[in-house]
């Protein structure tokens, strides 16, 4: 996942550094939330997306919070903007954003 999220970022246009922080961001989220996978659930499903103004990293999985794999959004990790945590059904998303050529959304 980390050398899509790198292939993503490059494509936009950031800077190394910035990409760089995205892929490490990405692979702690992924390394962080495969711990907490559960043996009755043990996949971790991760989608990314690029859209105009930011890439988007998805990750979702059956069973608990992903505020239980460490991620719960107080602290956000160098190379992210946001996180986000939803449930859908029975499954649990951690979303990921980074902006790009910004540092936060426009109001």
């Amino acid at each position: 996942m980390g050398g899509a999220a790198r292939y993503l970022a490059d494509a936009a246009g950031m800077e190394n550094d910035a990409v760089a922080q995205l892929q490490a961001a990405v692979i702690a989220a992924c390394r962080e939330l495969f711990s907490s996978l559960k043996e009755d659930h043990p996949s971790l499903n991760v989608t990314l997306t690029r859209l105009p103004d930011r890439i988007e990293v998805s990750l979702s999985h059956e069973g608990t919070s992903p505020r239980d794999g460490g991620l719960d959004g107080k602290e956000v990790p160098t190379g992210i903007d946001r996180i986000q945590h939803e449930t859908q059904g029975n499954l649990t998303v951690t979303r990921l954003t980074k902006y790009i050529n910004q540092g936060a959304p426009s109001r």
